[in-house]
């Protein structure tokens, strides 16, 4: 560490610029730790996704999850989302699929979706910050998150069928 001169000489002088020194160290390291949160945080492609239901068709403007970071941070740390909105975690081949809700401050309805477009099943209201797994029912291509409550406003249900490019349809 370096020596700093005092600029105001006072009676004891070591005092404030320890002081000064230390205030230097601290606001580097809250820079530091801002930027590094900032730039740890995952960035998102957008695109629209349609729900053919039995009452007609939902369009939701979704965030997609492609990579282990993205399926990592999901929507983790966020404090609200607009009703239109959710993420859509893809696969490259079907698999089984299980999510938790830690660090998550919404209430999400979750919807597990198989290769061919048709939602195998909805886990309503999951909640948040819960550690308890939330699985899918047997191997899916991808799973789509909404805002609680979503699925039963609309009447959204397992056999339902979303279309995105994923599924070719």
């Amino acid at each position: 560490m370096r020596k700093i001169r005092c600029a105001i000489p006072i009676s004891s002088p070591g005092a404030v610029c320890v002081s000064i020194q230390m205030n230097r160290i601290v606001t580097f390291l809250f820079v530091l730790f801002i930027t590094g949160s900032a730039a740890s945080l995952e960035q998102f492609e957008k695109a629209e996704l349609t729900i053919v239901t039995k009452q007609g068709t939902q369009t939701f403007q979704i965030e997609i999850a492609r990579t282990r970071a993205q399926h990592a941070q999901g929507l983790m740390f966020r404090r609200k989302m607009p009703p239109d909105a959710g993420m859509l975690f893809l696969y490259d081949k079907p698999q089984p699929a299980s999510f938790w809700m830690k660090n998550t401050f919404i209430p999400l309805d979750m919807l597990f979706i198989g290769p061919d477009g048709r939602i195998v099943n909805i886990q309503q209201r999951t909640v948040p910050h819960s550690l308890t797994p939330v699985r899918s029912r047997g191997d899916v291509m991808a799973v789509l998150e909404l805002n609680g409550g979503t699925t039963a406003r609309m009447h959204i249900k397992a056999g339902d069928e979303v279309r995105h490019a994923i599924f070719k349809n």
